[in-house]
């Protein structure tokens, strides 16, 4: 036996039936669709649940509110910071030791205690972590943010506009 010899199995392999070709053979004039109603005319839009309230209207929609001008910070707590050797502390020290992402906001938080003085430079510091870090005979440094905060002025004057 060779490959060109393969068959399937008598009766395995069924052509489809072709519907709505004529009265010769089964499927002529109504197709297999019954005698006339909604279902025989082929215009059922894709959603509708014969009148009842389709889903997409019965689900909850999305709800809130997302801020597009939130600033995110990467948080950076005072027990990580004291684990630190360097003196001096900056966005790009922290990158090294693999404890935020590269180029990112660092907000220093205050949970820990701090027993050595450093130099901290972040983009953000809480209350509790700028008084920790200073009581340790540290300092803060508050690096400004690269871009502007806040809402976006608006563009021309909207009292003029009337």
């Amino acid at each position: 036996m060779k490959l060109h010899d393969l068959k399937p199995a008598i009766g395995s392999k069924q052509e489809k039936r072709r519907v709505g070709r004529g009265i010769g053979g089964k499927g002529g004039k109504t197709a297999g669709r019954g005698t006339k109603g909604q279902k025989a005319r082929n215009n059922i839009k894709p959603g509708f649940e014969g009148g009842q309230l389709p889903l997409t209207q019965r689900i909850p929609k999305l709800k809130g509110f997302r801020n597009p001008f939130q600033i995110k910070y990467s948080i950076v707590n005072l027990d990580t910071i004291s684990k630190i050797e360097d003196k001096e502390i900056t966005p790009e020290v922290l990158y090294g030791y693999g404890l935020v992402p590269k180029n990112c906001l660092v907000k220093v938080l205050g949970r820990g205690e701090m027993k050595t003085a450093y130099t901290v430079k972040a983009h953000g510091f809480s209350i509790s972590a700028k008084e920790a870090i200073e009581k340790a005979g540290g300092t803060c440094e508050k690096i400004e943010l690269p871009f502007k905060s806040g809402r976006p002025p608006v563009r021309g004057n909207a009292l003029s506009n009337r």
